[in-house]
């Protein structure tokens, strides 16, 4: 008798978490200025959309991401609904302050993996940015603020190749003990595959309990459903993902964004796992952003649904 793929399906998680990070990762790097009610308005569709979660903006200098400068006014004009998480990365005390005044509620701290990355990315060591991530930790604390962690270059880094797990279990191992209740794995680049991202995961989960991981993969080499599916596999159940796949990665050449997140749903949907958003509202979000941006959404699922069932005209 042929196999039902039941086993398969009961090692996956019955309900996933999405954070969609467009409005922060996604136009971080765009070159022309996104207008603050833009974005505002990009945030508040993927409410409307049902996302549990939405990385709103950054509060790093505007000397190194002017994209975020309007960080405080978007915190101010978002329309908050209960429930919903709106992190903001935050890189350093300074930051965290800024972030706290605006409203925040949840901040984010970022480290790379590769010590040649995280020089030319942030001006430092590994273990000098951890360093300048434990008192935002503590802050946080104090303030009942609670602190994500992202780890970029998991898989493979722009200057040094692969990586290996025991050097991003350690940043993990880090960024947990500092008080982060999850820590994000970003495949910064796109390059990972199905078998090191499970080879990544149960390396991590040796350290860091997999129920506090999260799978962050660019879609560089088209591997990005098939390394959530391998997360998945592992234990892991919260995913990052931008609408309409914005974003990339400036130090990479031909690096791509995020997994959009109308592909990863289309994913999740026909694995009958629970996320709570709607794909057509999530299809007139990533509408909204793409006709500012003057572009076509890089998600396949995307397009695929406006050739089919096309959206009504206005929203």
């Amino acid at each position: 008798m042929p196999s039902t793929g039941s086993s398969t399906r009961s090692r996956l998680p019955r309900r996933v978490r999405i954070v969609d990070v467009a409005p922060r990762d996604g136009l971080q790097n765009e070159k022309a200025v996104v207008p603050t009610e833009v974005k505002v308005g990009l945030i508040d569709r993927l409410t409307d959309a049902g996302l549990p979660a939405i990385e709103a903006t950054s509060f790093v200098s505007p000397k190194w991401v002017p994209q975020m400068a309007d960080n405080a006014q978007v915190m101010a004009a978002i329309r908050r609904k209960p429930g919903v998480r709106y992190p903001v990365l935050t890189p350093n005390l300074k930051g965290f302050e800024a972030a706290l005044a605006a409203g925040a509620d949840e901040v984010a701290v970022f480290v790379a993996a590769s010590e040649t990355f995280s020089q030319k990315n942030i001006n430092c060591s590994i273990g000098e940015s951890l360093e300048r991530a434990r008192p935002v930790a503590v802050a946080a604390k104090a303030r009942s603020v609670r602190v994500r962690g992202y780890i970029s270059c998991v898989l493979d880094c722009p200057y040094e190749g692969e990586i290996a797990p025991s050097a991003v279990r350690e940043v993990a191992a880090a960024l947990h003990a500092m008080g982060c209740y999850e820590i994000s794995l970003g495949d910064t680049i796109g390059t990972g595959t199905p078998g090191r991202t499970g080879r990544l995961i149960a390396a991590v989960a040796d350290a860091v309990p997999v129920d506090a991981l999260a799978g962050h993969f660019h879609d560089t080499y088209g591997q990005a459903i098939a390394n959530v599916y391998a997360a998945m596999e592992a234990g892991v159940a919260t995913f990052d993902s931008s609408v309409s796949g914005l974003g990339g990665c400036p130090y990479a050449k031909g690096a791509t964004g995020n997994v959009a997140t109308e592909d990863l749903l289309y994913l999740l949907e026909g694995l009958h796992i629970e996320t709570g958003v709607d794909m057509t509202r999530l299809r007139i979000a990533g509408r909204y952003i793409c006709e500012f941006l003057g572009r076509q959404p890089a998600s396949r699922v995307a397009r695929a649904l406006d050739a089919r069932q096309p959206l009504p005209a206005t929203t």
